[in-house]
């Protein structure tokens, strides 16, 4: 077996189902990525003699997979290994990773800052980082999406809950300065556009919102149900009456909704000055 190993390392409060539907949801969020990102795994520059990688947070395992697969042509490459473990522990890794790949890990991490500080503290110097996650907050370019729609009035509800039960649903917006508190430099920043529906003119924009819409059309009641009844007090008749509006109102094209999609990169220095080194 080759040296090169692919660890996954898997969070365990999550406020979403883990079953084969929501299973299916997530591989559909990894191909909506995969389209934004022009079709690439990630963005980092990973350099290609790096031999070890972490993907926090793996999911189906459908990235550390894929990106084994670059190396090795099989279904699951010899050089990827699963471990499940609490990501907001401390870590226990003796060797350091050339590259550590975090995404879509919002409603799942309590403590971003301390994250970003384990990240930083296992990776080799020289070696990057990358987290890549949401804004959940949906909008419109042209104003379509008002306070009175039902998609609105979800999205503020379940924002606002997330935040009261001490989850940040949008970390996408504060990555940047989360890599910079931990000492990352060289960060690099890009955000795109998640179309709910195949509403934009642009192919690649249309493809995506195919893929959004899909994923959010399968995955209401996962995001709806146990937070909404939990700790928002509705009943689960009231979260389906919920569920039912925002389909119907996601299929009108001229409902034009949106939200961002938040990619940040970084290098810990060559010399690293911080305690975190």
């Amino acid at each position: 077996m080759d040296e090169d190993t692919m660890h996954t390392k898997m969070g365990v409060r999550y406020i979403y189902p883990n079953d084969e539907k929501e299973t299916e949801r997530l591989d559909i969020m990894h191909k909506m990525t995969e389209v934004s990102l022009g079709g690439k795994l990630n963005l980092a520059p990973i350099p290609k003699n790096a031999r070890r990688i972490l993907d926090v947070g793996t999911g189906t395992g459908i990235w550390a997979i894929e990106t084994g697969m670059i190396k090795y042509r099989s279904k699951v490459p010899p050089n990827v290994r699963f471990e499940v473990d609490d990501v907001e522990d401390d870590w226990a890794y003796h060797q350091p990773f050339d590259y550590i790949h975090c995404r879509m890990m919002g409603n799942a991490i309590k403590d971003w800052p301390r994250l970003h500080r384990q990240c930083y503290e296992h990776i080799k110097p020289g070696g990057w980082a990358e987290f890549i996650d949401l804004d959940l907050t949906w909008t419109s370019p042209d104003g379509s999406l008002r306070d009175e729609h039902a998609g609105k009035k979800f999205n503020k509800v379940f924002i606002k809950t997330c935040r009261d039960a001490g989850i940040e649903p949008c970390p996408g917006l504060y990555l940047e300065g989360w890599m910079k508190d931990a000492g990352f430099q060289n960060i690099h920043a890009e955000k795109f556009v998640l179309p709910v529906g195949t509403w934009p003119k642009d192919k690649t924009l249309k493809e995506v919102g195919a893929w959004n819409f899909l994923q959010i059309n399968e995955g209401l009641e996962a995001f709806t149900l146990a937070l909404f009844t939990r700790e928002a007090g509705y009943s689960v008749d009231e979260v389906k009456v919920i569920c039912a509006n925002i389909r119907k109102e996601i299929k009108d094209p001229k409902l034009h909704s949106m939200f961002y999609l938040h990619v940040v990169y970084g290098q810990k220095p060559e010399s690293p000055t911080s305690s975190y080194s």
